[in-house]
Formats: C-alpha cells, structure tokens, sequence
C-alpha cells in the first residue's frame, strides 16, 4: 500500500477526489457557523433537506434570501433548475465560487423588496429572511413573491419562533425585528393561499406538536388566490 492510498481501498475515491479536484470549502456565512457553533449547521442544513423533499421534482425553483447558496446545493438534487437570490453582494460572490458544475445554481443579487425575481417558478423558498423584514413591509415581500410563482407552484416559508427569541443568542437575535408565533404566520399566508399548512420545528425534527413550543416554524403554501 503506498502513502496516497487508504487501508480500506474503496476509501481510495476520497483521495483521488481531492488530488483532481481539491477538497470543497465552505462559505462565508456557513463556514462562520461551523467554527462558531457546528451543531447549528446540522440544524440549518435540515430545513433545506425539508424544503428538498416538499419541492421534488419541480422544473424551476427559486431561493429568496440564500445566503451564501452552501444549502441550496441540497435542494439541487431535488429541483430540475435553481436559481438563489440575495440583497448582499458579498455572500452572493462569495457563494459563485463554492458552487460545483455538477449542481449548478444560478446566484445573482436582488432585493426581493425593489420587486419581484425575474421569471416563473413552480417552487419558491425562503428560509430565515422574513423575520428581517419589517412588519409594514411585510406585505410586499410576500407579493414580489407571488408574482414570481406560478399558479400551481409551491411556497415555503421558514422563520423562527417568536417564542424562542427567549432563548436566543444576541448574535441571533441580531436583526431579527419580525419574528411570528405560528397562528400568526399561518393567518398572514392564508390571505394570499388556499391551502397553509403550518409545522413545528426543534433542532433538526419537523413535526406538527404545539406551536409555542417550536424553535422554528415552517408555512407551505399553495393555490393562489390572485
């Protein structure tokens, strides 16, 4: 056995990987979160595994608020397209240069508040931005995004719990200045949707049980009403 190989051969893929192709980094905004607290990866990289499963199989979807794109590539292998928006310059740069030609993710800058993503999406998701966005302008983050969904198409909405800016840390409660308790967030997307559907998140378990009690919420929404 020579130095480059691994005691169990079919190990060997990691090293040829590595040699041809160097090893992935992580992104700006991710690789903060796994130095800083790596648990809560595990956490955030859970609801893009949830969003992944609700959204399979659709042709065109679209991520509002995605960060440095790092979770987005989980959805990838669920969704035909995706493309992924951000209002920050930085993580969307940042983001072009940890994506990999075999998930392709379509990055550009916007701010889903200056009007809705150019296009047609059968799939929209937006995880952790609504709680930044002020409540008097709440009204027009959801319907720059409905005008982007396509009458049949999918949205998920994912935000924590007011509940739990109880326990947060400063660092995460930083900009958080519109947070919901779940009826809350049900009743606003049920005057745009026909179907809400509201669950309960803790750590990396989505579930149904009592609202107050979640650490973070999810709304899925379909059937537009205009």
């Amino acid at each position: 056995m020579s130095d480059n190989e691994t005691k169990e051969p079919q190990y060997n893929v990691c090293i040829d990987f590595a040699e041809k192709q160097g090893l992935p980094r992580f992104g700006l905004m991710s690789g903060y979160v796994w130095h800083d607290d790596p648990k809560r990866l595990v956490f955030m990289l859970s609801r893009y595994k949830f969003v992944s499963k609700i959204l399979a199989g659709k042709s065109n979807a679209l991520e509002v608020g995605c960060g440095d794109g790092f979770g987005g590539r989980i959805v990838r292998q669920s969704v035909d397209n995706l493309t992924g928006v951000d209002f920050d310059p930085m993580f969307i740069e940042d983001g072009k240069q940890i994506t990999d030609s075999r998930w392709p993710i379509n990055l550009h800058v916007h701010d889903i508040l200056d009007g809705p993503v150019e296009g047609d999406f059968d799939g929209i998701y937006s995880l952790d931005v609504m709680e930044h966005i002020p409540a008097e302008r709440e009204h027009e983050y959801i319907e720059n995004i409905l005008h982007s969904l396509t009458d049949d198409g999918t949205l998920i909405v994912g935000m924590p719990s007011l509940e739990s800016q109880d326990y947060a840390s400063p660092a995460s409660k930083a900009g958080h200045i519109n947070c919901k308790s779940g009826p809350d967030l049900k009743m606003i997307f049920e005057q745009y949707f026909h179907s809400t559907l509201l669950f309960s998140m803790n750590d990396e378990v989505v579930h149904t049980g009592f609202h107050a009690m979640a650490h973070y919420l999810f709304v899925i929404c379909s059937g537009k009403k205009r």
